[in-house]
């Protein structure tokens, strides 16, 4: 079946205002806190020598984040921490990896914080067609960008058990990946991944942008025994 014609629908300062209110950074370090860097405002000076990281997306009221797996390709012995926003504040805090999937380049954290301002995703039994206007809330470019587009349908769910990938039309930099790919109504597409380039004779050329969307119904699954296994209320 043919996708729909893409929705007209162009985001705009609601949808830049949702994303605001949940940008989420990943950070990977040997440090056992990042207080005082906060406290720092981030000043380069005070930043972890050794630290690696990347972007998230909250996705529930109680701690649930979802990011790129290769934001934590070098969390074996470190320590990982969530920097996220809430009521004017910012939190940090150790985060726990609940799931990862190399394949689908997709992870989720869990922090012992609750996160009232999460995304809901787009519904899983609509098109989202070629042409359909996004913006995305990478750490690096997100605010810096102006709206896009995607580049690739994604179909109804139905059927779908797994990952599925979709290129958009706006360049990504290191520190966006894991950052939420966004429609004009606030609601979740998907993640940032990589970014592609065709170069020819040494010349960089901008082609698109790749993120990922989860099976919405598995994600859903998986936090929800982590809950039960952590006998949260």
């Amino acid at each position: 079946m043919a996708p729909p014609p893409p929705s007209p629908d162009v985001p705009g300062d609601m949808a830049k205002q949702i994303v605001s209110e949940r940008l989420s950074a990943v950070v990977v370090t040997s440090r056992n806190e990042l207080g005082s860097w906060v406290n720092q405002r981030f000043a380069i000076s005070k930043a972890p020598d050794d630290a690696d990281g990347g972007s998230a997306a909250p996705i529930s009221e109680d701690g649930y984040f979802i990011t790129a797996d290769h934001v934590l390709a070098r969390a074996d012995g470190r320590n990982v921490f969530v920097i996220y926003g809430r009521g004017g504040r910012i939190l940090t805090s150790k985060a726990r990896v609940v799931w990862r999937s190399y394949s689908d380049d997709l992870a989720l954290l869990h922090i012992p914080q609750k996160t009232p301002f999460f995304y809901q995703w787009t519904p899983a039994t609509r098109w989202l067609s070629p042409g359909h206007g996004i913006i995305h809330g990478g750490m690096a470019t997100g605010f810096r960008s102006s709206p896009g587009k995607l580049r690739t349908p994604l179909s109804p769910e139905s059927g779908f058990t797994g990952n599925r990938k979709f290129k958009i039309d706006m360049p990504l930099q290191p520190g966006d990946s894991g950052g939420p790919v966004v429609d004009a109504f606030g609601k979740l597409v998907g993640i940032n991944s990589a970014v592609e380039f065709l170069i020819p004779l040494e010349t960089a050329i901008f082609i698109d942008s790749e993120g990922n969307r989860p099976n919405i119904g598995k994600i859903t699954s998986i936090i929800q025994k982590d809950r039960n296994r952590q006998n949260f209320r």
